[in-house]
């Protein structure tokens, strides 16, 4: 039950993980911060899991050329990529690894919400800037993709 639902193609089951504390109504509330996206993968079961499903697909491969991992830049996930990049550098170091930094057309826009605090607006600054930062660090190339001319900063 989740967002895959609305895909026309049916995924792999390995295809998909669910972190279960920030499902929605979960223990933890919202991702919203770089340092709780990049602590999920410091928890040594979530770690194995991500491991795990990514030999599953490396096995299948007759010739890996690199990995291409989208990323949010705007919330958590930024820190979430950020381990699955230095993940995906240090385990695989002679692969090729694209990243694509995405942020939201308006940076007022969070889900279906509307901030007004600023204090949100400043997480989600220093989100797609700790984001940008260490993500480049551990890509071969790294793009950030917006609509906005601005990346949501100003």
């Amino acid at each position: 039950r989740g967002w895959s639902r609305w895909l026309r193609l049916p995924l792999h089951p390995k295809s998909l993980y669910v972190v279960r504390q920030y499902l929605h109504g979960g223990d933890c509330g919202c991702l919203e911060a770089f340092g709780q996206g990049e602590s999920l993968l410091q928890d040594p079961g979530c770690l194995e899991e991500l491991e795990d499903r990514l030999h599953f697909y490396v096995e299948e491969c007759d010739y890996l050329q690199g990995f291409q991992v989208l990323c949010d830049l705007h919330d958590g996930f930024s820190g979430v990529g950020a381990k699955v990049t230095e993940l995906l550098c240090d385990e695989y170091s002679g692969k090729g690894i694209l990243t694509w930094g995405l942020t939201p057309v308006s940076s007022n826009l969070v889900g279906s919400f509307f901030l007004q605090d600023s204090q949100k607006n400043i997480y989600s600054l220093m989100n797609t800037a700790l984001g940008i930062v260490r993500l480049s660090g551990h890509s071969s190339l790294f793009c950030p993709l917006s609509l906005r001319g601005s990346l949501g900063l100003r």
